[in-house]
């Protein structure tokens, strides 16, 4: 077996400049240097502008949302899940900086919104036109009373995560806020999971009642 990491991404296009493949996508760059960045294969050489191009094509009516009071270390690997998933959109609610360490990059092709609290959230997504994708319901994820479970509910096909700090969980204005909240069942001692942890299930959960689960929509590695 062999060790150590597998080589990330691919060297130079083979064959040199004559060979380089013709379209706008293609970025000379990464064509004529190489292309290493966490992107798939489908989008090797490609612009950042052509990819977020196609992305846009084909992203989920789901959104994410994030308050951010405390700087929450989550965040970032919540966007990287959400670029993974597919979400519209991804909203930061308060604090405008959040730590991007986690996201891997992933945040340059996903579309990001700052509000300044709860409030302004839901009122964008219910002022999203028909034809844009909305109006948006927004559930709260945490595990409260009267919450909603969320493996049987019929989840919203237009619908937006939010997801409150990690350990004090939804704010008690997102709570009074939301149109709902939806629990994840456990079966352990601890009282909570990771907020990324969480963030992660509900995209899937989405995934699995309402995506295109294809060849052609989707890929597993």
């Amino acid at each position: 077996m062999p060790h150590g990491p597998a080589e990330v991404g691919l060297g130079p296009w083979p064959g040199g400049r004559d060979a380089w493949p013709e379209g706008d996508q293609y970025d000379p760059e990464l064509l004529e240097n190489g292309d290493r960045r966490n992107v798939v294969d489908r989008y090797r050489y490609w612009t950042m502008e052509a990819i977020v191009a196609d992305l846009d094509t084909r992203r989920h009516s789901f959104h994410v949302a994030i308050e951010n009071w405390q700087h929450d270390f989550n965040i970032g690997t919540i966007v990287r899940s959400a670029n993974a998933f597919m979400a519209a959109e991804v909203h930061i609610v308060g604090n405008r900086r959040w730590n991007r360490r986690g996201a891997m990059v992933t945040d340059r092709y996903q579309h990001i919104r700052h509000h300044e609290d709860v409030p302004a959230l839901a009122e964008y997504l219910r002022s999203i036109p028909e034809e844009d994708g909305g109006p948006v319901q927004l559930y709260g994820i945490d595990n409260l009373p009267g919450s909603f479970e969320l493996e049987s509910m019929e989840m919203p096909e237009r619908v937006c995560f939010l997801f409150g700090q990690e350990g004090p969980g939804l704010s008690e204005r997102a709570r009074e806020v939301v149109d709902g909240t939806f629990s994840i069942a456990q079966f352990g001692s601890t009282r909570s999971i990771n907020a990324s942890a969480a963030a992660a299930i509900a995209m899937h959960s989405w995934v699995v009642k309402h995506a295109d689960l294809s060849a052609d929509a989707a890929w597993r590695g």
